[in-house]
């Protein structure tokens, strides 16, 4: 069973936070929301790709990292997801994809949810029935259903996990390397904000 390559996708669409400020950049500590995302991801895939809305302003990147639009704007994540697999290059099999704010992401995690994928195409945390489908890893080969999906304009998710062969990982099998589930928690609010920051060890000033 030949090992995976794992690459990474990073989905920052043009929605800004209530705080008024886009997350992607988003200051945390001294970085940007976005760029801490990116760095954490690339320690354990190779390359990333990030997906971004079409006038998005962007903080710099590794010059490493691939910058692509939708092709079709405001259609959520599954046109982030079908730029995302299309820019990858053939030698990657799989796509860690995640969204820009989660400031917490373990690179373990990542790991883990590879490694959890074995012989399926899809692997995605489900927690009391609900998927979690920006913390999940899709096959290269997952594209041909994305990409008819988004031609019938069945912009959700969900229709893609129940195409394909989706392992639904439960909560207890990340214990061991995210007990707190903490890659899960998206940045929403400004309450969310601090609270991310002061359980990264940064000042919240």
């Amino acid at each position: 069973n030949k090992r995976m390559t794992a690459g990474g996708i990073v989905l920052c669409g043009g929605k800004s936070t209530r705080m008024g400020i886009p997350k992607a950049t988003l200051p945390f500590g001294p970085e940007t929301m976005l760029q801490r995302v990116v760095r954490l991801l690339g320690t354990v895939v190779s390359p990333i790709v990030v997906v971004a809305a079409r006038e998005q302003p962007l903080p710099e990147l590794p010059a490493d990292v691939r910058v692509i639009h939708d092709e079709r704007e405001q259609r959520g994540p599954l046109e982030g997801l079908r730029a995302g697999l299309k820019a990858l290059p053939d030698s990657v099999d799989v796509a860690y994809v995640t969204s820009c704010d989660v400031p917490l992401l373990e690179p373990a995690f990542v790991e883990r949810m590879v490694e959890l994928l074995g012989d399926y195409d899809i692997a995605v945390m489900e927690i009391d029935g609900f998927p979690h489908p920006l913390s999940a890893v899709y096959r290269r080969d997952t594209l041909p259903h994305v990409e008819a999906l988004l031609e019938k304009d069945q912009l959700r998710t969900m229709l893609l996990l129940d195409a394909v062969r989706t392992r639904r990982v439960r909560p207890e099998e990340m214990l061991s390397v995210d007990p707190q589930l903490r890659t899960l928690r998206n940045v929403n609010t400004r309450e969310d904000y601090l609270t991310a920051l002061s359980e990264a060890g940064l000042s919240t000033e």
